[in-house]
């Protein structure tokens, strides 16, 4: 029987490379973006990052010796999970690559917006000196709901704090977790909500969590509420958070992520003073081959041993 291939989807540097290599002697490593060499599709075993066309042939290919697939980011609802579960294909994310960065993007759009910084950037590019319409908010001891918290939430927390934000948490079952004041399960969001000054999304997409965020949901939040969206964007109804930006239900809302990407320029959040855009860019982080790396080589040695994987293994059947 050929070798078994470790398909690098995701270009790493030559170095990285060869890390991978002499981990793992007893595959041929295919570099995809520097090598031209013919391999036979079916002889793939792992693949780092995932190459959708490539990845759906491997899934339908019923001599396919795929088994294991590291993923580059965190959320995986791009993935035919169902398929990975019929096929017995592990599946492993990049979770806590992405905490710090996200952290930190999120506590600078509240900065941003409480300190009055966002309405002097307009200000400024109208070489405008006023202060008549600044307006400011103490964004301490205010009150935030981080919904989702893992790796993410957890840094998001502990930064919080620091901050002296009364920070609380929501996850599925309401266990305490690092970071957070208390925590509460999912079932029961919608009765503390509308104790929270800042509600912050980052959840990742399951079937539970589509238009999570709805009407029903924006109603419940205290008027005036700040909303932030760093998880996925179908977990936002679009429409509903218009009307709850338009009716002032929600005075401010820092959106990352949407429904559909790259936002269309028809879309009315567009237009609406009360809200931040940024391009899907939270994540963004220094030297985050290097971090997605470490976390594939501990993975790939668990592999070579017994098969398993060290960390960041999904649940297929929860979709995290």
């Amino acid at each position: 029987m050929a070798k078994p291939i470790i398909y690098l989807y995701e270009e790493m540097k030559e170095d990285q490379v060869a890390t991978i290599k002499q981990t793992a002697s007893e595959y041929i490593v295919f570099d995809a973006a520097r090598t031209s060499m013919t391999i036979d599709e079916n002889d793939i075993e792992i693949m780092l990052g995932w190459n959708n066309e490539l990845g759906q042939r491997l899934l339908n290919s019923p001599t396919s010796r795929l088994k294991w697939v590291q993923s580059i980011s965190a959320g995986v609802d791009t993935y035919d999970l169902n398929r990975f579960s019929e096929k017995g294909i592990l599946l492993s994310n990049a979770s806590g690559i992405h905490s710090i960065s996200i952290s930190e993007h999120v506590l600078g759009v509240l900065l941003t917006e409480f300190r009055g910084i966002r309405t002097s950037i307009k200000n400024q590019s109208k070489k405008e000196w006023s202060r008549n319409n600044i307006s400011y908010q103490q964004l301490s001891t205010k009150k935030m709901l981080v919904v989702g918290t893992g790796h993410i939430g957890q840094q998001l927390g502990k930064f919080a704090q620091g901050l002296d934000i009364q920070t609380y948490g929501v996850n599925t079952s309401g266990h305490v977790t690092d970071g957070f004041i208390e925590c509460y399960a999912h079932k029961n969001m919608s009765r503390i909500i509308n104790e929270m000054d800042i509600v912050v999304n980052i959840l990742p997409l399951t079937d539970q969590t589509y238009h999570l965020y709805n009407e029903q949901l924006f109603s419940a939040m205290k008027p005036g509420t700040v909303f932030i969206n760093v998880g996925r964007g179908p977990s936002v109804n679009t429409a509903d958070l218009v009307q709850a930006l338009e009716n002032k239900q929600l005075s401010f809302a820092a959106l990352d992520v949407f429904e559909d990407e790259p936002l269309s320029e028809n879309s009315p959040l567009w237009n609406l003073d009360n809200v931040l855009i940024t391009p899907h860019i939270s994540g963004l982080t220094p030297e985050f081959k290097g971090k997605l790396l470490t976390i594939f080589i501990q993975n790939l040695r668990k592999f070579l041993v017994d098969g398993t994987l060290a960390k960041n293994e999904i649940s297929l059947e929860q979709g995290y």
